[in-house]
């Protein structure tokens, strides 16, 4: 009897431990549920609906994972399709198709999720959530990371965060909080990553971050924070510091030894850089550009052992570098450009290198080349921030005096082109002469005069597009001698020559200042208006892009008497001294072939070059050559896209040839589309370069391969398969699968391409740091 009684209890105290648990999982399934409801059932979510099992099961996707412990969710990461655009200008609403709908509650929201309390991973991306985020997220309190990145969060960052003492890592870039940036920050004292990127924050920068010991990474660039930044000195395990874009005007404080990489552009810090930076052992990139900063640079900034990247450009120093300056050995890129620096560049940045890139334009050095100034220009006592003031202020009186000048013009375009077509007609055939044009708009004075002629109302839109775009950071753009060119080639000799493509003859060319420049050689019938020409040279001078290779400047030579119904054009571009991206995916060269993760920041950084010269400038740019070849790599493997908007200058040109009035109107072709050529830029990057005698054929008939692992393992790249999450690679299987999609309505949009492109990225990057998690542990 007493056995039968110990079973009876055993039993139902089994029983009971099955119904608690039972109830522990439904619960904690009914929160997930409800969140879907209130995220207005994404799409990612739609298996949590379906799903009859225990949710904790669920394979994990690129969309959404959720990870549980003892039957409750300790990890929810959900990323949606609702991004943030770029340039989205935001009132606290909900917006079409961009955030939830007006019926969304961030409270109740909050409420629900707070139910989790459980909960250590919380990752909530591009999911359209709007609202000021209420005070209880500090119910959560077991959190160690929370991203709320990309979404319209709005208001100010609620102290309830300061009670999250557990937490390690912080990140809600891309939003909209606009109020000031909390001084609570050292209650986190486990916190490792801030990031808190393109916000509208403002206020001083807080001090009590300056107390967090732990802290590896702080990024908030691209704020509108003022005032001083403090001596971050103590902060000992900082490796990043990000601060580009906000209005910080005190001098430069005291930094961390153990700073990598150091980001403060675009502010308005002033006086001297610190000799304390060049204690700085660990630093190897430094961007101090487009600020008040003064004095002669530290010499020992060029020597550090790990320094790389040392972008000094548009700030006010002055003096004379030391002759015995030393640089590092790993020193790549170094601009000092647009400054008021004087005497001769030390020989270690003057030296002939195709390993060292160096930019000194716009100062006063001892060279005679129209990109110096004049030695008593740097000389002038014009440094105050009050002078800087007064220039800003006449360049922007310039640039609106500009613009209405065109607009004014616009109007009365048609009946002046009119009276003056006889003279539009008579085209001047003399050698350009050297013109450095420093117009604060960069539309010289010759272009706006000609363009009032020449010019229908379209390019005078391009001309004023141009003048918004500016030159800010850029070379002058500028009229070259075909002598100069001849004495940079060699006169073109064939040690110099680079390649010859159907847009005309390549040439690697070293400038008197020892500048390397690329340059094209293009023929044109005599019939093209020269000031037509220059018109759209200009423009496309301007547009200036990180993933764009700059044009620096044109030379037009008249035809010689054998040919006298042609003129040649020379285009000017900056030099890329690391090869093509199809070099870098060839079996040739394995040692400089890229992993997957690389292969996807160059797609990404060409993407978003593409999309800009799409929607970036008015009427657009929608043939630009994209092939492999024509993505070009700098020292730092950073990807920039050559030969785009050739169009633009070409387009006048075949339309003449098209009607048969030169000697190149059959080979004349029709205008490509960008999506489409992308697509097969993207197919290289899976396969490798496309096979000679094969090419778009073959690999549209392998596409079918991409359906299967067993077809992936034969057709893509070994080095993508065993560097690549297969969720990463299924998203750019499938955005290419849709760019090369036959007929053109179906294709997406450049910016479609790069979203997924971004989110391919993202996959990829989390999928490196589980490994990395998995291996270390």
């Amino acid at each position: 009897m007493g056995y039968l009684y110990k079973f009876l209890l055993v039993f139902c105290s089994w029983v009971l431990f099955l119904t608690g648990t039972h109830e522990l999982q439904t619960s904690q399934t009914q929160v997930l549920l409800q969140l879907r409801k209130h995220l207005e059932y994404p799409s990612p979510l739609d298996i949590w609906g379906n799903y009859e099992g225990d949710l904790c099961n669920l394979t994990s996707t690129a969309h959404v994972s959720i990870t549980c412990q003892d039957n409750s969710v300790t990890g929810l990461k959900i990323m949606g399709d609702k991004p943030v655009k770029e340039n989205t200008a935001y009132n606290g609403h909900p917006i079409p198709n961009q955030t939830l709908s007006e019926s969304f509650s961030i409270d109740s929201f909050v409420t629900t999720l707070t139910r989790l309390t459980t909960l250590r991973v919380l990752s909530l991306v591009s999911l359209g959530i709007w609202g000021p985020l209420p005070d209880k997220i500090h119910r959560l309190s077991s959190l160690e990371l929370l991203d709320m990145s990309s979404n319209f969060l709005f208001g100010a960052i609620p102290s309830g965060i300061s009670r999250l003492v557990r937490l390690q890592t912080l990140t809600m870039d891309t939003n909209f909080f606009d109020d000031n940036v909390p001084d609570w920050w050292d209650s986190l004292s486990n916190l490792t990553v801030l990031s808190l990127k393109s916000n509208q924050l403002k206020g001083q920068f807080p001090s009590s971050i300056c107390r967090i010991a732990t802290l590896t990474d702080i990024a908030m660039s691209n704020n509108e924070l003022s005032g001083k930044l403090p001596d971050m000195s103590a902060l000992t395990s900082l490796h990043v510091l990000d601060l580009r874009e906000n209005k910080l005007d005190s001098g430069l404080p005291l930094m961390p030894k153990g700073l990598v990489t150091v980001l403060l552009s675009r502010n308005l810090f002033s006086g001297a850089i610190p000799q304390q930076f060049g204690e700085l052992a660990q630093l190897q990139h430094l961007d101090l550009s487009f600020n008040d900063l003064s004095g002669i640079p530290p010499s020992v900034l060029f020597s550090l052992p790990n320094i790389s990247y040392l972008h000094l450009a548009s700030n006010m120093l002055s003096g004379t570098l030391p002759k015995d300056l030393s640089c590092g050995s790993k020193l790549g890129f170094v601009d000092i450009s647009n400054n008021k620096l004087i005497g001769e560049l030390p020989p270690c940045l003057d030296s002939i290198s195709d390993k060292r890139v160096v930019k000194f334009g716009g100062n006063c050095l001892s060279y005679d080349t129209p990109s110096q100034h004049k030695e008593a220009f740097c000389k002038e006592t014009n440094g105050s921030k009050s002078s800087r003031g007064r220039e800003i202020g006449l360049i922007a009186a310039i640039a609106f005096g500009a613009v209405l000048v065109l607009v004014l013009s616009a109007f009365g375009v048609i009946i002046y082109c009119k009276r003056c077509c006889t003279k539009g007609r008579q085209e001047q055939s003399t050698r350009p002469k050297i013109v450095q044009d420093n117009a604060p708009t960069g539309v010289s004075s010759e272009v706006l005069a000609n363009a009032m002629v020449v010019l229908p109302f379209t390019l005078l839109g391009l001309i004023s597009q141009a003048v918004k775009l500016g030159t800010q950071g850029s070379p002058a753009y500028r009229t070259f001698y075909l002598e100069e060119l001849k004495e940079a080639t060699n006169n073109f000799d064939s040690l110099s020559f680079m390649g010859e493509g159907s847009r005309g003859k390549l040439y690697k060319g070293r400038l008197e200042n020892g500048t390397y420049v690329a340059i094209r050689s293009l023929t044109f019938l005599k019939k093209y208006s020269i000031q037509n020409l220059k018109v759209r040279l200009d423009f496309l001078s301007k547009l200036q892009h990180p993933h764009l290779v700059s044009l620096l400047g044109h030379c037009i030579e008249s035809g010689s008497q054998d040919d006298s119904n042609t003129n040649k054009v020379f285009l000017v571009y900056e030099y890329m001294p690391n090869e093509s991206y199809r070099a870098h995916l060839s079996e040739n060269c394995p040692e400089n072939v890229l992993k997957w993760s690389d292969r996807l920041a160059i797609l990404i950084g060409v993407a978003k070059a593409v999309h800009f010269l799409h929607s970036g400038v008015i009427s657009g740019s929608f043939s630009n050559r994209l092939t492999t070849n024509n993505i070009l790599l700098d020292e730092h493997r950073i990807a920039k896209l050559s030969d785009y908007g050739i169009s633009i200058i070409m387009e006048e040109n075949e339309k003449l040839e098209a009607k048969g009035e030169g000697p190149k109107a059959s080979q004349r072709t029709k205008l490509e589309d960008d999506v489409y050529n992308f697509g097969f830029i993207l197919l290289e990057s899976l396969v490798g370069p496309i096979v000679t005698g094969k090419g778009e054929a073959f690999l549209l008939n392998e596409m079918a391969s991409f359906g299967s692992q067993d077809g992936r393992r034969r057709i893509v790249d070994p080095v993508v398969l065993t560097t690549c999450s297969q969720e990463s690679l299924s998203i750019v299987v499938s955005i290419t699968n849709k760019c090369i999609c036959p007929e053109p309505s179906s294709r997406p949009s450049f910016e479609d391409v790069l979203w997924n492109l971004q989110y391919a990225a993202q996959v990829q990057a989390t999928a490196d740091a589980d490994q990395k998690s998995d291996s270390t542990s």
